[in-house]
């Protein structure tokens, strides 16, 4: 068995799916919009001007996938209560994503050593997704 976190945004996935790329260098494995589905929903159903967002997303972010979708039925967004770790074998790695990711977003402990790691640090993104950024003990 494997886990996969399935994020959902309140209308900027495209958005996210591009930030993702250019802040962590993820790849799209698959992307639907809600238009392009093949067996639309029941009319009714899907909010106006929903068509053109993203009803399913697969992204490659190192060896994890993380899929994606913009939430247009609940309208709730927000992520609360969990964080999405990316260790790293290398310092620059590492620092540079952090940053990348601190962007538009909220820096909650800054990048520094803690006795679990020689550099650990956590940040929500610009769109409210938490992050926590680790070097591998003993990395360089």
């Amino acid at each position: 068995m494997k886990v996969e976190p399935y994020l959902f945004f309140d209308g900027q996935c495209e958005a996210a799916i591009a930030f993702y790329q250019q802040a962590l260098g993820a790849t799209v494995e698959f992307m639907m919009r809600y238009g392009d589905s093949p067996e639309p929903p029941p009319e009714g159903t899907l909010p106006p001007g929903s068509a053109h967002k993203i009803m399913h997303a697969s992204l490659c972010i190192g060896e994890a996938r993380v899929m994606v979708s913009d939430d247009v039925y609940s309208g709730e967004g927000g992520f609360k209560g969990f964080s999405l770790s990316l260790d790293f074998a290398d310092e620059a790695a590492a620092r540079a994503v952090f940053a990348a990711l601190s962007e538009g977003g909220q820096v909650s402990m800054p990048l520094g050593k803690t006795f679990w790691s020689p550099l650990f640090g956590m940040v929500s993104d610009r769109f409210g997704v938490g992050w926590m950024v680790s070097l591998a003990d003993g990395a360089a």
